[in-house]
C-alpha cells in the first residue's frame, strides 16, 4: 500500500501539514496525522489538474493528427506537467476531420489514462465571433444533424461550445438531456440572449471575454450576463494575452467557484486549417488572429497566485475541483480525499512540480 508521509495538503480549506495519505488500489483510502519520524516536509501535495479545454501537447495538434499514437504523445506528456484529467478540444473543421477525431477518442477511451472525452468548440458558433476558427465551416445546427453527431460518438463527447442565439431551443435542450456539458462561446449574444440561455441550462462559457460579446455600459453583452447569473459557469485563460491578469482578478472576486482554468494549449502547426505559429508567449495564425495559448495548468495556477491577487487554494480549486465539479465527476477526481482517485501532485515551496502520481502511480519523466 502506498503511503505519502508527513505531507501538507488542504482539508476542509485549511492547510494542514503533517499528514499520511494512504493509497489502496488508485483510491486514497485514508488521510490521517502523520507517526512518521521524518523531517517535517515543506512539500504541497494538490490534486492533479483538469483541463476542460486543451487542442495538444508534446508537439501533437490532434485535429492534424487525429491518431492513437498521437492521442497517447498528448497524454504522457500532460501527465508529466501535471494535468491527470483533460477534454481533448477540436475546432470548427471538416466532417472528415471531425469524424476521424471522435472515432479515435471512442477507441481510446476504453484503455485512456488522463483523457476523459472530447469538447467540441464548433462548428456550430456565430459568424461574428470567431476568433481564429476557420469561417466556411461554421453554420447552425439542426436536431436531425445534433442526433447523428450524438450517436456517432457514443459518449465520447463530453462539452460542446454553441452560440445559442442562433440555434433552436430543441438543439440545445437534446445536448442537455443527453449529458452534454454546454458552453456559451464564439457568440454575440446580448445580456438579455445570454441570460435567457442560462436560465435554459446551459452550464458554462467558454474562454470568458475572448470571442464574444464585449461589457459596454449601454450594451452589458455576455460578461455581465455571467457575473449578474447564479449558476452560469466560465472558463479563464490566465496568460495575460487572451486576458489581461487584471481583468482576472476582478472576474474571480465576481465569480468565485464559478471561474475555472483552462490551458487552450496548442502546438505548432504548419499543416491543416489550423496553422499555429509561437510568436513569444502566444500562437498567432498566419494572418497574426491570436490563436491558442502556450500554457500549462500549473503556470496558469501560478498566473493566478502571482499576479492576480488569487488565494493560493483557490488557484489551486479552479484548475481542479472546479473544472471536475462541471462535468459530473466531482465525486472521483479533482479533491484529496478519501475515496478520491490518487491523482495527486508534489510541488515544492516555489509551487515547482517535482513529481506527479496518477492512479497511486508515480509518474516518471
Amino acid at each position: 500500500m502506498p503511503i505519502l508521509e508527513n505531507v501538507n495538503s488542504y482539508q476542509n480549506n485549511v492547510l494542514t501539514e503533517n499528514l499520511d495519505i494512504e493509497i489502496e488500489n488508485g483510491i486514497i483510502s485514508s488521510i490521517k496525522p502523520s507517526v512518521s519520524s521524518k523531517q517535517d516536509s515543506k512539500n504541497l501535495i494538490v490534486p492533479g489538474f483538469i483541463d476542460l479545454q486543451i487542442y495538444g501537447a508534446g508537439g501533437k495538434l490532434f485535429s492534424a493528427e487525429p491518431s492513437l499514437a498521437s492521442l497517447a504523445i498528448i497524454e504522457d506528456d500532460l501527465l508529466q506537467k501535471g494535468t491527470t484529467g483533460f477534454l481533448i478540444c477540436l475546432a470548427t473543421n471538416t466532417e472528415q476531420v471531425f469524424n476521424e477525431c471522435i472515432k479515435t477518442v471512442k477507441a481510446h477511451l476504453p484503455s485512456a489514462k488522463n483523457c476523459l472525452g472530447l469538447h467540441l468548440e464548433g462548428p456550430f458558433l456565430n459568424p461574428k465571433r470567431l476568433g481564429a476558427h476557420v469561417p466556411e465551416f461554421v453554420r447552425k445546427a439542426t436536431l436531425d444533424e445534433i442526433k447523428a453527431l450524438l450517436d456517432f460518438g457514443d459518449g465520447a463527447i463530453k462539452m460542446m461550445t454553441i452560440a445559442p442565439e442562433i440555434q433552436d431551443d430543441d438543439v440545445i435542450q437534446y445536448l442537455l438531456d443527453h449529458n452534454v456539458v454546454v458552453s456559451l462561446g464564439h457568440s454575440n449574444a446580448t445580456f438579455d440572449e445570454a441570460t435567457a440561455a442560462y436560465n435554459k441550462g446551459i452550464q458554462t462559457t467558454t474562454h470568458l471575454f475572448n470571442a464574444m460579446s464585449p461589457i459596454h455600459h449601454r450594451e452589458p453583452g455576455i460578461p455581465t450576463a455571467v457575473f449578474n447569473h447564479d449558476k452560469a459557469m466560465a472558463s479563464i485563460i490566465v496568460d495575460n494575452q487572451h486576458v489581461s491578469f487584471e481583468v482576472v482578478r476582478f472576474s474571480q472576486k465576481l465569480l468565485k467557484e464559478r471561474l475555472f482554468l483552462i490551458t487552450d494549449a496548442v502546438t505548432e502547426c504548419a499543416t491543416g486549417p489550423y496553422q499555429h505559429r509561437k510568436v513569444g508567449d502566444k500562437y498567432v495564425m498566419p494572418d497574426g488572429t491570436l490563436s491558442g495559448s502556450s500554457l500549462t495548468m500549473l503556470k496558469s495556477v501560478k498566473n493566478c497566485i502571482e499576479h492576480c491577487d488569487i488565494d493560493a487554494l483557490d488557484a489551486i480549486k479552479m484548475a481542479t475541483e472546479y473544472p471536475a465539479k462541471l462535468i459530473g465527476a466531482d465525486k472521483s477526481l479533482g479533491q484529496i480525499a478519501v475515496g478520491m482517485e490518487a491523482n495527486l501532485l508534489v510541488l515544492d515551496e516555489k509551487l515547482n512540480l517535482t513529481d506527479v502520481m496518477f492512479k497511486g502511480n508515480t509518474i516518471s519523466n
